[in-house]
């Protein structure tokens, strides 16, 4: 590709010119993942907190700031990285395809599948690179795990339990608003559920899903102005494997979080959890009967791989990644955990229980 005026590599290759659309924890921590890494310049940032932008420029002096979103898609960059409430991804991603630049997105991508298969569609149209940060993918134990059942190394897959409890909770006020957030503990954990189970796969279509949402120890009664902090689905997929999956928010579990993914299979298992309540130390394992051998275990600096890795495909190409598609079927399943009516639409054999 063509970049913009920017850093230069070594052998006088142009780095990507980013911008940053929010600022916080998640949107610091991936901008310091990719200056780190030196994939790419942070040339740009733009965020409504006056703090936030204090706060990166104390490492960051050189990066310019914008005021709107207006004036960051008239700057001279390469891509944008947006880490802005959910409400808010559809038409910022869409705004910034439809200027001819590159986009990376907190997930989740959209609030329904609606919106996901919107935003790729103008990332098609535009023939622009589209990534959402999935992030636990980049983690050493999936990728082992992801690996070993491509392989055959458990035989066929017929079972998954996956799990996300956060003893805690989000801490702002937008995530308990359905109509900002599009669903509670399921939008928010469950997403990087159901995407670990169909990427491990090799992404089976689902074809029935039954659940079950609680608010506050009720069960979620539809239209609510809740969103749930406690869900169960089970999902069957076209391969023959059956997904049961449960996340949570403020959940008394005796930690701070239960992450966790099994994949069992006609000749074995595998296990990826985490240690000690943890939400960053990993373990995977492989079973074979009752004995254990670990694949992958900490230290593993995986928070910024998803960024670090569109980056770097940036810097080869900005062209649509037709992989970025999956995100539909992700969103088609969350939608129908939700019993809403478009996931039927969306995905065909999907069917809600």
């Amino acid at each position: 590709m063509v970049m913009n005026k920017g850093s230069s590599k070594a052998g006088g290759t142009r780095l990507p010119r980013l911008g940053f659309l929010g600022t916080g924890w998640i949107g610091r921590h991936r901008m310091e993942c990719v200056a780190k890494s030196g994939v790419a310049e942070i040339a740009w940032l733009c965020d409504s907190s006056p703090a936030c932008v204090a706060q990166v420029l104390e490492r960051h002096a050189d990066a310019k700031v914008a005021t709107c979103l207006d004036e960051l898609l008239e700057a001279d960059l390469d891509g944008i990285v947006i880490a802005t409430p959910s409400a808010l991804h559809a038409e910022q991603s869409i705004r910034a395809l439809e200027k001819g630049l590159t986009v990376f997105c907190q997930k989740p991508l959209g609030r329904n599948t609606s919106e996901v298969s919107s935003i790729i569609r103008a990332a098609e149209n535009k023939d622009r690179l589209l990534g959402v940060d999935l992030s636990y993918r980049f983690t050493d134990g999936m990728r082992q795990i992801q690996q070993a059942i491509a392989s055959g190394a458990i035989g066929d897959v017929y079972a998954c339990d996956l799990t996300f409890h956060n003893a805690y909770g989000p801490d702002k006020a937008w995530f308990y608003d359905p109509q900002l957030s599009g669903g509670g503990c399921v939008m928010d954990l469950g997403v990087h559920l159901v995407d670990l189970a169909l990427w491990t796969l090799g992404f089976p279509l689902a074809h029935t899903i039954s659940s079950q949402l609680f608010a506050s120890g009720k069960p979620l009664q539809p239209h609510s102005n809740q969103v749930e902090d406690y869900g169960v689905a089970t999902i069957h997929l076209s391969s023959g494997a059956v997904v049961r999956l449960a996340c949570s928010w403020k959940l008394a579990v005796g930690c701070d979080a239960i992450i966790s993914a099994a994949f069992y299979g006609s000749k074995g298992g595998l296990s990826f959890h985490n240690v000690n309540g943890s939400f960053y130390d990993f373990i995977a394992e492989q079973f074979s009967g009752t004995s254990r051998t670990t694949l992958s275990s900490p230290p593993d600096e995986w928070g910024g791989r998803a960024v670090i890795a569109w980056a770097t495909k940036l810097q080869q190409s900005a062209s649509f990644d037709a992989e970025v598609g999956h995100a539909i079927e992700i969103a088609a399943v969350l939608d129908a955990i939700y019993a809403r009516e478009q996931c039927t639409a969306m995905l065909k054999p999907l069917k809600s229980a």
